[in-house]
This record gives structure tokens, C-alpha cells and sequence, in this order.
């Protein structure tokens, strides 16, 4: 797979020898603007470490002040501007943003003092040099300090550069994050559906199929006339054998409708009380999404709290799927005739979007049984549960669970 010029930039900027070649190219060409106009001792040195000292930027990012004081130092020096100084210092402001060495602010202040002391430096020069210079508080004097104000702004725009970038990339590792933990809640989510089917398979397999055996071969014993001894404990060990097969099954059972393991008989299941949190977990991976709540707060059983804690984060994983970057309201509604309505409407495409494989639908008419597990939880409680089309567009699903008799 060919990679893009943009991407192999990336990479380039990503190795370890980039700091190293960039930081020696930049030191060269100090080197070279050195000879072609030599300057003092004092701009030499400052020069020469400025540009040098870009090599460890990456490995010891404390080094910026380095390189941005000698550069200061270096101009102080001399009122020639080189080059090299000029993208030592953008460089070093820019690694002190970018790695935080220090606060933005503290490091703009700190640059915007340097840059008054050289400019300090630069009006007694000029002042040596039989160059007009007006005294200071007379007229025209403040554009003396014009220097110090470009030199402010300069750093000012590279720290805040670097503390950008740096905003960015840790806010793109949190949503990836994000996004690893959701998808890792949607995968056990689909797992202990999955083990529910398996449970319900395991619990017709108990009552019908296998505790018909014991009950047949136990009335065996007493219906069938001429039975050897022989043949009735052969009739009693059938029946133990299933009474046994019985026991194993619920055991089985047991851990089948127990996700987590033993720890899950003792961890709290997620209520009407976590959706708060649910939501904040829909914005973290680049969802829109705002929870509203009318009604009074009421306690409601346990099985009513989670059938709509996970109708509502269903149906927020179907609006990730098939509605990305739409708005996404979540309504609970406690109402006042013990009827708990529970909305989930999105701004999306509505009942003709697909899923990316094509054949999954928002109706759940494709190979997806998000829908009908919905349905299925409403149900359990005693409830009722629609999907389809918003009145104003988009998808809306919506589930009325009763909770009680007025």
C-alpha cells in the first residue's frame, strides 16, 4: 500500500534522527552566516549554542530555554538578526509549548523580558553608535521598544503554537481512549447477549427434555408391571443420571447468566442513575448527545433501572453506528401515573441508513438484533418499545415501561 507524501512527513518528523538532523542542518548554517559576517564573542557563543542545542529537544526538552536564552543572547550581542537565531529561537518557544516545560504564560513572560533586556541592550549600542536616539518619556522614544514588541509577539505566537499541537494529540489519544473502552463495552455487551440465547436454550433443555427423563424413568419403575429387579435399578440409575445431568446444567446455567463471574453476584448493576455518565461516554468518541429528565426521581425495582439503562445505551451504540456526528437526545421521563417513558431521538438519516457491512438497517430488518433485544428488555418489565422514524426526522426509539398499579 503506497503511503502518501503527507504521511511519510509524519514519519520523518516521528524518528528518532530527525531532532539530530534538523538541530545539525541548523547549526551549519550558523556556522556559515558566522563566517560571512563574524561577529563578537558574545554572539558568536550564543549563535553556535542556540543552534546546537536544537539536536536534544526531543530527548531533553528543558533544553528550549537553553537554546531560546542563548539565542536572546546572541542578537543582544549584535544588532545583526541571523538567520539561524531567528529558527532556534521560533524552535526552542515552540518546545516549550509543546512539551509544557514550562506554563505558556510563564514562558511568554519570560520571553517578553528577554526580548525588553536585548532591547535595552540594542538602545545603548545604537546610542554608542551616534545614532539618534530620543531619551526616554520624550517624543518619538517609545518606538525604541518597537523591537521588544515583535520579539514578544514572535514568541508569544510559537509557545502558543506548540501548546496547540499539544492540546490536539492528547486530545486524540483520550477520544481513541474512549473509543477502546467503548468498543470493548459493546463487544462484552454482545457477549452476554449471546450467553443469555444460551442460557434460554440450556433452560428449555433443563425443564422439557432432561427432567422428562427422570420423570419417566421413575414412574417406569411403578407403571411397568413384571419389571426384574435388575431392570428397576437399571430404570433408577436412568433417573439419577438425569437428576444429575439436571444439577449440572443449572450450575452451568448459573455461570452462564453470570457475565463478570462471582464477582458479578456482588458488583452493582448500572441504573437510570449512571445515564449521566452513559452520555459523557457518547460525547467522548466525537458523539453530540444531551440527557433530559422530567419528573420527580423515583427509585424504581431493580429490573426496571437496568431494562432501561440498556434500552438507552442500545440504542446510543445504534446511533454511533448508523447516524456518526448526528444529535442525540436521551429523554427519561418518571411521569405521575407510575409509568416510566424513556426516549432516544437523533437528528440522523432515520430508518434508511445501513450499517457498513450493508446489511443491517435502523429497522433492524438486516442481520442485527439490536431492536429486537430492545424489545425484548421492554417486555420482560411488562412494557412496550417502538422504533422508527422521528415525527420531525431522523430515529427515534422509545419505551414505555409501567412500573406499578395507580
Amino acid at each position: 500500500m503506497r503511503t502518501s507524501p503527507q504521511q511519510r512527513l509524519r514519519e520523518w518528523i516521528a524518528a528518532p534522527a530527525y531532532p539530530w538532523i534538523t538541530g545539525g542542518a541548523v547549526t551549519a548554517g550558523a556556522v556559515v552566516e558566522l563566517i560571512a559576517i563574524p561577529g563578537g564573542v558574545t554572539t558568536t557563543v550564543g549563535v553556535l549554542v542556540s543552534a546546537a542545542s536544537l539536536m536534544w529537544r526531543r530527548s531533553f526538552p528543558p533544553v528550549a530555554v537553553l537554546t531560546v536564552a542563548a539565542g536572546l543572547i546572541g542578537f543582544a550581542g549584535d544588532v545583526n538578526l541571523y538567520v539561524s537565531i531567528m529558527v532556534s529561537g521560533l524552535a526552542g518557544c515552540y518546545v516549550l509549548g509543546r512539551n509544557r516545560v514550562v506554563h505558556p504564560a510563564l514562558a511568554v513572560a519570560g520571553g517578553a523580558l528577554g526580548a525588553l533586556c536585548v532591547n535595552l541592550v540594542h538602545i545603548n549600542t545604537w546610542s554608542r553608535m551616534d545614532l539618534p536616539v530620543p531619551a526616554l518619556w520624550e517624543k518619538g522614544s517609545l518606538s525604541l521598544f518597537a523591537e521588544s514588541f515583535l520579539l514578544t509577539v514572535v514568541v508569544f505566537g510559537a509557545v502558543m503554537m506548540g501548546d496547540a499541537v499539544r492540546s490536539r494529540e492528547e486530545t486524540r489519544t483520550e477520544r481513541s481512549l474512549a473509543q477502546d473502552r467503548l468498543i470493548a463495552m459493546e463487544r462484552q455487551h454482545a457477549a452476554e447477549a449471546e450467553r443469555a440465547a444460551i442460557a434460554r436454550e440450556l433452560h428449555d433443555i433443563v425443564s422439557h427434555s432432561v427432567s422428562m427423563i427422570a420423570v419417566q424413568a421413575e414412574s417406569a419403575t411403578y407403571t411397568t408391571p413384571g419389571l426384574t429387579p435388575e431392570a428397576r435399578d437399571g430404570f433408577q440409575q436412568i433417573a439419577g443420571t438425569a437428576r444429575s445431568s439436571m444439577a449440572e446444567l443449572r450450575r452451568l446455567l448459573g455461570v452462564l447468566r453470570t457475565p463478570q463471574g462471582d464477582t458479578a453476584l456482588t458488583a452493582p448493576q448500572p441504573t437510570l442513575d449512571h445515564l449521566a455518565e452513559l452520555v459523557d461516554q457518547h460525547r467522548a468518541v466525537g458523539g453530540t448527545a444531551e440527557l433530559r429528565i422530567t419528573g420527580e426521581r423515583v427509585a424504581l425495582p431493580a429490573a426496571w433501572e437496568l431494562s432501561a439503562y440498556r434500552i438507552a445505551q442500545e440504542a446510543l451504540t445504534n446511533a454511533r453506528k448508523h447516524a456518526p456526528g448526528a444529535r442525540t437526545v436521551v429523554e427519561v421521563d418518571y411521569g405521575t401515573d407510575r409509568l416510566l417513558t424513556l426516549r432516544v431521538r437523533d437528528d440522523g438519516p432515520g430508518t434508511g441508513a445501513a450499517s457498513d457491512s450493508g446489511t443491517a438497517s435502523r429497522t433492524g430488518t438486516g442481520t442485527g438484533h439490536g431492536l429486537t433485544g430492545m424489545r425484548e428488555r421492554a417486555a420482560l418489565v411488562g412494557g412496550r418499545l417502538t422504533a422508527g422514524a422521528g415525527p420531525d426526522g431522523g430515529f427515534l426509539v422509545e419505551a414505555e415501561l409501567p412500573w406499578g398499579s395507580g
